[in-house]
């Protein structure tokens, strides 16, 4: 039995954050380099790892969290290997190297707490969303895991004059030097995304990419209040 099930034992450790499989995540834990997660997204654990939900830094953050975008983070820290999942959604790991990304908090999985976070509101869409829209945005030398329902696209925008056009509820991350605007299509209303009333799609622009999952389920739905 020990022989058939040797495929599906973890590879030896390469990077802080890598895919086991495609939809488990694998942390190489240290002392002093801690990490921020989803809560409840812990599923098996070697060594001696501590968990804190809901620590005072994500509590100071999370004072202009004011749209319900936020998704509960718990302090991960101690020695050891930590494997995280999020429902068999998709893991995709990303390396920032210095560069910053802006995520749809429901497709939030973990990053390393040194990184510099905050919430920021996505300028260009309060007319065609309300109030508009918010996204966490993350940047720094780290690692980020982000969940995708299905395996994502990644569209790389070019920087050229041409934008790229994402349905909302699809839409997982995307570099935030981008430029975005709200476009509204009434003639297309029934054939993207699951909403009823009136679409509207977001429009990307400049040298950056888009991040886009193959799928417009509601719960996964980036939190616009109106």
């Amino acid at each position: 039995m020990t022989q058939q099930l040797a495929g599906h034992a973890p590879a030896p450790v390469t990077a802080r954050m890598e895919n086991h499989g495609n939809h488990m995540l694998k942390v190489a834990m240290q002392t002093g380099n801690d990490l921020l997660a989803r809560v409840g997204s812990m599923v098996a654990y070697e060594g001696f790892v501590q968990y804190e939900p809901n620590p005072p830094a994500v509590r100071q953050i999370a004072k202009d969290w004011m749209t319900g975008e936020g998704a509960p983070l718990m302090k991960c820290s101690g020695d050891g290997l930590l494997y995280l999942a999020d429902y068999g959604a998709n893991v995709v790991v990303i390396n920032l190297n210095g560069d910053g990304i802006s995520v749809n908090a429901t497709n939030l999985l973990a990053f390393d707490a040194h990184l510099t976070w905050g919430v920021e509101r996505v300028k260009g869409l309060a007319k065609f969303a309300g109030q508009g829209l918010w996204n966490t945005r993350i940047s720094g030398q780290g690692w980020v895991a982000l969940t995708s329902r299905g395996k994502p696209i990644v569209v790389d925008c070019g920087g050229g004059e041409d934008e790229t056009y994402v349905d909302p509820d699809a839409l997982v991350a995307w570099s935030p030097n981008l430029k975005v605007k709200g476009k509204r299509s009434f003639r297309a209303q029934s054939l993207i995304g699951r909403g009823s009333g009136e679409a509207y799609q977001m429009a990307f622009s400049g040298q950056g990419i888009v991040v886009v999952q193959p799928s417009e389920d509601s719960t996964d739905r980036i939190r616009v209040r109106g």
